[in-house]
């Protein structure tokens, strides 16, 4: 089985695509098989990575009206070396479509099933909403990595998100687990985000990622080029991050620590 981790945090504009992408990215370099599931409508993790949300003959949306499966529908990011289950505003419709199926919060988990053999992880990037796609995310997943902002909002977002979890996991997925907190966009030169940075640790402890994400200029260019930001420009600090902290994962859940809590 790969491993299955939704990239989530109830609270928008907090890098998650941005996170999804380049996580990919940098596993991708150091050997692993990766798919991205672009679950947000707004299709942009599928456009970060080079694919042309327009130009899609067959998307998310497809896979979980089971109208497709994920190898007819996927695509490869060009440069990034990762497989891509894309989505467009066709995914909007998919939210209402499902309401009246069957196993409506479990059509991802079905899908991925089928195509368990391909991949070592399988990167779900979910939309800030606890809606019916977040809930196929959740369902599949076998944890949450949380990107988030020390700043004193974030920590508000962070109780929500953590609650959730935990009903996921006692109703609907036993397996569901956070996995960790990840650190975004951060500056060290401002001491309230040293100061909620110590806050998650003692709060949070192990589950606080070691790597730490800083703000960087070149992360934020190159989804308009298409390409993430791992390889706009390997040498930027952000960068350099993100493939620390692929390592990172795969140390963790080699190390069985995703088993823990």
């Amino acid at each position: 089985m790969p491993h299955i981790f939704c990239i989530a945090n109830q609270k928008g504009g907090v890098g998650k695509t941005t996170t999804t992408v380049n996580l990919a990215a940098g596993l991708a370099q150091i050997g692993q098989r990766v798919l991205i599931v672009d679950l947000d409508p707004q299709g942009n993790a599928t456009m970060g990575s080079g694919v042309d949300k327009r130009t899609m003959e067959r998307s998310v949306y497809d896979v979980l009206l089971e109208e497709s499966t994920i190898a007819e529908a996927r695509s490869r990011s060009p440069k990034g070396g990762y497989d891509v289950l894309g989505a467009n505003r066709e995914l909007a419709g998919a939210e209402i479509e499902l309401v009246t199926l069957e196993r409506r919060d479990r059509r991802l988990k079905t899908a991925i099933e089928a195509a368990t053999q391909e991949y070592d992880f399988v990167l779900i990037d979910c939309p800030p909403s606890l809606s019916l796609l977040t809930l196929n995310g959740l369902t599949c997943a076998h944890g949450v990595i949380v990107p988030m902002q020390c700043e004193y909002f974030a920590l508000e977002g962070l109780t929500d998100l953590v609650n959730t979890v935990k009903q996921v996991h006692a109703n609907l997925n036993r397996e569901l687990q956070l996995i960790g907190l990840l650190r975004v966009m951060y500056d060290p030169r401002i001491t309230l985000q040293q100061q909620v940075s110590e806050q998650l640790k003692v709060h949070f402890g192990d589950k606080v990622f070691d790597t730490v994400i800083p703000r960087n200029v070149r992360l934020a260019e190159a989804p308009s080029y298409g390409v993430p930001g791992v390889v706009f420009d390997p040498s930027s600090k952000g960068a350099q991050a993100f493939v620390a902290f692929a390592q990172e994962l795969v140390q963790r859940v080699s190390q069985g620590l995703t088993q823990a809590g």
